[in-house]
């Protein structure tokens, strides 16, 4: 395959991956009656946007990334399992793609957006739920652990970095 397809593939899995992760959030933030305001596909200006049922669906200029804008203030006040359900949604939707599509390129970016995802790194799905589960715990934020998930997922994050680049 020459290295324009290998780019191509890569970049359109890579996007495909993402719109899963996103569609994930999506489909469980619906089941657990959580109003969706906006999604898009990309980053930067927007190129196109039109409302569908309520939500206003966006496509912007540069094709890495998409996302899911729900109403927080309704999610907080569902049970703390909804709560967990809508926030690793997509983290389940790219584990299951992964075991599905095991040992191809398709399957390796999921488990590794998986797997980034579930890192307690700051927005990311794991250090929200990590905070989800300390307010919960605590009956109340507490802006000690809750700094000690930001503070900790950075940390682990430079390691991992580090060690790829060691490792290179």
């Amino acid at each position: 395959m020459s290295l324009a397809l290998s780019i191509i593939n890569v970049v359109s899995c890579f996007m495909v991956a993402m719109v899963s992760h996103e569609l994930g959030h999506y489909l469980a933030a619906r089941a657990c009656g959580v109003p969706i305001k906006q999604v898009g596909l990309g980053w930067g200006p927007t190129l196109f946007r039109r409302i569908v049922g309520g939500v206003d669906c966006e496509l912007r200029s540069l094709p890495l990334g998409a996302y899911v804008q729900m109403d927080m203030n309704i999610l907080q006040t569902r049970p703390i399992i909804q709560q967990l359900l809508v926030l690793t949604a997509g983290i389940l939707a790219n584990f299951a793609l992964a075991a599905i599509t095991w040992r191809t390129t398709f399957g390796a970016l999921n488990l590794g957006l998986a797997i980034g995802n579930i890192l307690p790194l700051y927005q990311h799905d794991g250090w929200k739920s990590c905070l989800v589960i300390s307010r919960w715990a605590f009956g109340r934020p507490s802006p000690v652990v809750e700094w000690s998930f930001t503070i900790i997922g950075g940390l682990m994050g430079l390691g991992i970095l580090v060690g790829a680049v060691l490792a290179y």
